[in-house]
């Protein structure tokens, strides 16, 4: 996690939540992480409150009242102070548990759901923070390491296809979100956030003056649900 690599010139680390939440991105830098190693079980926490569906979203009310054993109560105080300081930093946090998010498969040269690396766009100066307490991590690329999909030959002739016309390919692109899209370069270093740890990326908007963070859900465990939380 240290700046030193030229792997992670992308990546500037923290020790506490007010340096994550005030430190400008800048030059290269795109993805701040606050690095800890949590308390408690988590784990119990996820075979509580888990359904049949493929994602829970989980309230405060309801992460409250479940019966824990002592370390699953420590996993808890963990989740809620994040979602408390998260609120009074003025996000609007969510936890979900995830077994998997749906695929899209409408198009087959071109999905675009979590599990494409992407950014994500706003209209007004924000940042996406997550955690993932349980299973698999999310995972992040370096900007130099990847291709806008949409400027790939191949891919870039099957959309045309797509787009009526009557206006601007460009303004068609941004319209259906494909523009968001990132592909990996054949020799790519993923960056893998790790269990716990609590990130702020970077948001394609107006008055941002670095790159968004490439970013992307990683493929579950079968029968590890994820414990997630995201803003």
């Amino acid at each position: 996690m240290k700046n030193s690599s030229p792997l992670c010139n992308q990546i500037h680390s923290v020790s506490n939540f007010q340096d994550l939440v005030s430190t400008p991105f800048h030059g290269e830098v795109n993805a701040l992480c606050w690095k800890r190693e949590l308390n408690g079980d988590f784990s119990e926490i996820v075979s509580k409150l888990e359904t049949e569906e493929n994602i829970v979203e989980i309230d405060i009310k309801e992460l409250n009242n479940i019966e824990l054993t002592t370390q699953g109560k420590l996993a808890r105080e963990v989740i809620l102070n994040d979602l408390k300081v998260l609120k009074e930093n003025g996000a609007d946090p969510v936890l979900n548990i995830i077994k998997y998010y749906e695929r899209d498969e409408e198009l087959s040269f071109f999905p675009t759901d979590v599990y494409s690396f992407h950014v994500d766009r706003s209209p007004i100066p924000t940042s996406t923070f997550l955690c993932t307490y349980h299973g698999e991590a999310s995972e992040i690329l370096p900007n130099n390491q990847a291709v806008q999909k949409v400027m790939v030959p191949e891919i870039r002739e099957e959309l045309k296809k797509l787009d009526p016309g009557g206006g601007d390919f460009e303004s068609f692109l941004k319209e259906y979100f494909f523009d968001l899209h990132y592909q990996a370069l054949p020799d790519a270093k993923i960056i893998n956030l790790g269990k716990g740890n609590l990130w702020r990326l970077a948001v394609d908007h107006p008055k941002s003056n670095v790159l968004p963070c490439l970013h992307r859900a990683p493929k579950e465990k079968k029968g590890e649900s994820r414990l997630l939380l995201i803003c």
